[in-house]
């Protein structure tokens, strides 16, 4: 009897152990696979519109196979995008404008042969719902609905998925679909960073303040105008003649039109402003610091920057030492004239896209879409954009799942 006992007991414990084991290998199998896994279906490929060398809209090639994006750190998310905004600076990159730059962040140990950004996918604006979190990532979680603007460094938006920094991505405001969400981050962020980190403006200190926005047809001036009226300040824009009711009814409280002569003289009539955020470029710079308020703190800022042509001409080292001796020569010059020149560049930040989606919400920020295209009409969409003269964004609706 006690044989049987002992045999029972034996089998018992074999069973129990192996039942026990095999729990553990499972779940020690399920934790792995939750630490390189890539998506919940394991894809590996997705469509795409990527280009294999820079060139016209000619370079741009449709494929089912673009490599599925891969979270390489626990702070990323890999979104599904439903709708991608299209930006000049998409003409610009498909071109090779600012591609030394953007080799150089991409791969600062110079490790990867020449070339090795190819496949490059294009799109800088995202609207879409997260798939999967990194292990890091708190504020978000998988089907949340969000928007960011892409680094140019960072493939982009004309794809099915993108990978993205949790630092870059913010909850999509739920007052609009992702069609019209698509036509503002990249516009907005840049245009945050030029008036609030360069120019020092917020919505407690702008009230009564003087604007002046050179080129306020374009995405940026439009969204600038409605941030600014919408924090209290003045703002005059210039334009052509057929944009003055539109951008009028984004809220501008005085338009000059370029078209009817040199703009310099109508300005200078006016009363002095406190800011001048330019983005035409050119000779402006000649006469434009003289419409500023002198000793009082009034800032120039220019979007329109040599920067990421001095390093596709010269190289990134002596690109940046020129870039360099340029901005210091000139902050200097209009300095002891009592005004600040400031350059202005695009800053990814999910941070202030969640105060821009609260000024969405809230109404005080329209999304401005001129023209939708399917995601089979892309090389029409870039071609649209190249064109220019737009006053609104250009959307491609990626996934039917986009309202």
């Amino acid at each position: 009897m006690s044989c049987v006992r002992y045999l029972m007991h034996r089998r018992l414990f074999r069973h129990l152990s192996k039942s026990v084991c095999e729990h553990r290998v499972h779940g020690w199998l399920r934790n792995q696979s939750r630490l390189i896994r890539t998506s919940s279906k394991a894809m590996t490929i997705m469509p795409a519109w990527v280009i294999d060398q820079y060139g016209n809209n000619d370079v741009l090639r449709f494929t089912n196979n673009a490599s599925f994006p891969i979270i390489n750190y626990p702070n990323e998310v890999i979104v599904k995008v439903f709708a991608a905004g299209l930006n000049p600076i998409d003409v610009s990159m498909r071109g090779g404008y600012g591609s030394a730059t953007m080799a150089m962040k991409r791969d600062p140990l110079n490790i990867k042969q020449t070339g090795s950004e190819f496949p490059l996918i294009l799109g800088r604006d995202v609207s879409g719902v997260i798939m999967e979190c990194g292990l890091d990532v708190k504020y978000f979680r998988e089907r949340d609905e969000v928007w960011a603007a892409i680094p140019p460094w960072k493939q982009g938006s004309l794809a099915e998925f993108v990978v993205l920094s949790a630092n870059e991505i913010s909850h999509k405001p739920k007052s609009i679909s992702h069609t019209q969400a698509a036509a503002i981050p990249y516009v907005a962020t840049t245009a945050w960073s030029a008036l609030v980190n360069t120019g020092g403006l917020s919505k407690d200190n702008c009230a009564n303040k003087r604007i002046l926005i050179l080129g306020g047809s374009g995405g940026v001036g439009t969204f600038a105008i409605q941030m600014l009226k919408a924090w209290g300040a003045h703002v005059t824009v210039t334009c052509s003649h057929n944009a003055e009711r539109f951008v009028k009814g984004l809220g501008a409280d005085h338009v000059v039109d370029y078209t009817a002569g040199p703009v310099e003289e109508p300005l200078s009539a006016l009363e002095k402003f406190d800011l001048i955020l330019d983005n035409i470029g050119g000779d402006t710079e000649r006469w434009a610091l003289g419409l500023l308020k002198p000793w009082t703190g009034a800032k120039y800022v220019t979007l329109v920057t040599p920067f990421l042509l001095n390093t596709d001409r010269l190289g990134v080292a002596d690109g940046m030492l020129q870039t360099a001796a340029t901005v210091a020569t000139k902050t200097i010059k209009h300095l002891v004239k009592g005004v600040h020149y400031r350059w202005g560049f695009f800053a990814p930040s999910g941070p202030a896209l969640d105060e821009i989606g609260e000024m969405v919400d809230a109404g005080q920020i329209r999304a401005v879409v001129e023209e939708t295209f399917s995601f089979s009409q892309v090389p029409q969409a870039l071609e649209k954009v190249e064109k220019g003269h737009a006053r609104g964004k250009t959307v491609v609706e990626i996934s039917k799942g986009g309202s």
